[in-house]
């Protein structure tokens, strides 16, 4: 008798509902070279194998995607949406983010069609509570729209945008994402070159998924 009681509490219990929907845009544009681009494929693909990262991606079922964004007609979903249900699913991921091959070569910068490209991406998305696009850039653009439209087009759809900004000397990058890209409710985060995006794709992810939901 208990132990019917017990199943059927079981299977009363709603499945975990997926969470965040997560597009991890990364900037393949001329000024980012051939070593760049391996730094920042290596860098998210560490920070995917990081245990704090697995347990939230597999608790909250976080959906996945991997889009790679260059000029103004050259954006590409180089791994498409994959729910992480299990720390096999984020493994098998990471392994395929490591495996990637760079879309683009010796284009512009051109923020603003990536973001409406991911904006359409998000259609085809897993059922979430949330939808967030991670931009990565080492540059401010130099091609296409006005960056600012797009970000009123996602904070009108209720899509977060944070920026990672890969800087060189200064903080051109930063000031520009957070001032024209990032969303009210997004932020940025610094990486000092391409050689520290591993620290700081890892802490961006983190806060990203690990957000309290309202």
């Amino acid at each position: 008798m208990i132990r019917a009681a017990l199943l059927s509490v079981t299977l009363a219990t709603p499945a975990a509902a997926c969470q965040t929907a997560l597009i991890l845009a990364m900037d393949v544009s001329q000024s980012v070279d051939a070593g760049e681009f391996r730094l920042q494929i290596d860098g998210l693909a560490l920070a995917l194998q990081d245990p704090d990262i697995v347990d939230t991606l597999v608790r909250d079922e976080i959906a996945l995607s991997v889009v790679q964004w260059s000029g103004a007609d050259l954006q590409q979903v180089s791994l498409d949406w994959t729910p992480m249900r299990s720390a096999l699913h984020v493994a098998n991921f990471a392994a395929q983010v490591r495996g990637l091959d760079r879309a683009f070569q010796l284009s512009d910068t051109a923020p603003a069609e990536a973001i409406g490209f991911a904006l359409r991406h998000f259609a085809r998305a897993p059922d979430c509570h949330r939808h967030v696009i991670d931009v990565s850039g080492d540059g401010t653009p130099n091609a296409g729209a006005d960056v600012r439209q797009m970000r009123q087009r996602a904070q009108r759809a209720g899509v977060t945008i944070n920026g990672l900004a890969i800087e060189g000397l200064g903080v051109a990058v930063t000031n520009f994402y957070r001032r024209h890209l990032v969303t009210r409710d997004g932020f940025v985060e610094t990486a000092r070159g391409h050689r520290d995006y591993a620290r700081a794709i890892r802490e961006k992810i983190l806060r990203e998924i690990s957000r309290i939901l309202f």
